[in-house]
């Protein structure tokens, strides 16, 4: 090989570790870093006073094909729904006795909103309406004109009324438990304007879900895109906003602003179980460190040596060797995702109480570092 073909090959060998290197450092590596989130600045908070007003009232739905409630005559002349019926009779001044009313088209309802703080008279709600009696369905029933009021004797601030949608619409199909409770789309009307919002008080900005780390984030952001200054962290759940007259003087101009911004953040390393139906939810990258668990006759081994199969507590990794794991046990590499641990749990039939023990056991090991939400 001459002179010449070495210095080539040396060159082109040089550059193609060079272009390799590089390639190393723009791909993702294997263990790639925790995903991150990302959302408007409005969709992480609310602003100080923006509490929605809970708003409550008592009335009837009328209309019901038989499946009101069932306690009628004289022995329920003192049945809160006879009562009511009774009452609503006399203000269109009909008298009838109460052992002559039956009410089995007739139902006592608890109704409930939330009102946005700054919806003024004249605007609209939804509203739920839940059987307070025996009633067995609400389905194709009215809702009768019913005041709604902030607190006990407090004066009404809104009305309800109109036609009851339950959850199944299927007619006497929808009979049963989801039928005792349905919505009124837009049924309500308030019928008051609001309180005066404070003036004068500095804008704060509260966090749907406090933390320490996203308020951090959401306050930086701030100040990169409005101006150094204007936001500033009290606490895991509030920032203080100093609007700055560079940003037009106006302190609503700049809390516009401020909500279309986005923030990138870690989402909260957390696990939600349901403990009727054994969902699992995980957020954030949670993973399990090494431990063994045995609950009723399901044995879950994290990392360690895998038992041959035959023996006692069986061999979970035992299928890319043609032999059969044990029922009941379940095998999993250190590491390993939460996903793959409840996938590896329903495969061995635990029920969602032995799902909740286990990872509650996991958690009291130390071997899952997040937080249990169990509903």
């Amino acid at each position: 090989m001459t002179r010449e073909r070495v210095r080539r090959r040396a060159g082109f060998l040089s550059g193609f570790l060079t272009v390799a290197a590089v390639l190393l450092l723009i791909a993702p590596s294997g263990s790639a870093a925790p995903t991150q989130n990302q959302a408007r600045i409005a969709d992480l908070t609310i602003r100080q006073g923006d509490v929605p007003r809970r708003i409550v009232g008592y009335g009837l739905v009328v209309g019901l094909d038989g499946t009101g409630d069932h306690s009628f005559g004289a022995t329920s002349s003192q049945n809160p729904t006879v009562r009511s019926v009774i009452n609503l009779l006399r203000r269109f001044n009909v008298e009838v006795p109460s052992d002559r009313i039956r009410l089995r088209n007739v139902a006592a309802v608890l109704v409930t909103a939330e009102v946005s703080p700054y919806l003024r008279a004249g605007g609209r709600f939804d509203v739920q309406v839940s059987a307070l009696g025996d009633a067995t369905s609400l389905h194709n029933g009215t809702l009768w004109i019913t005041p709604l009021i902030t607190d006990p004797g407090m004066p009404p601030i809104a009305t309800a009324q109109g036609s009851v949608r339950i959850d199944d619409e299927g007619g006497r199909a929808s009979y049963g438990k989801r039928g005792n409770a349905g919505m009124l789309t837009q049924g309500g009307i308030l019928e008051v304007d609001p309180p005066p919002a404070a003036t004068g008080t500095q804008p704060r900005l509260l966090l749907r879900d406090p933390d320490l780390g996203v308020a951090t984030r959401i306050a930086t952001t701030i100040n990169t895109a409005i101006g150094e200054g204007t936001a500033t962290v009290e606490d895991p759940g509030a920032i203080s906003i100093t609007p700055k007259d560079a940003a037009g003087g106006s302190s609503l101009g700049v809390m516009a602003a401020i909500d279309t911004l986005t923030v990138r953040f870690q989402g909260p390393a957390r696990i939600v179980i349901d403990e009727r139906e054994g969902t699992v939810v995980a957020g954030g990258d949670v993973t399990v460190g090494t431990a063994v668990v045995h609950h009723k006759g399901i044995t879950l081994q994290i990392g360690g040596t895998a038992p041959k199969a035959g023996t006692a507590g069986g061999d979970a990794s035992a299928e890319g060797k043609g032999e059969a794991a044990p029922a009941g046990f379940v095998r999993v590499e250190p590491q390993a995702s939460v996903q793959d641990v409840a996938a590896g749990l329903a495969t061995a039939g635990a029920t969602p109480d032995e799902t909740v023990a286990i990872f509650e056991a996991l958690r009291a090991a130390g071997a899952l570092n997040a937080e249990l939400v169990i509903r």
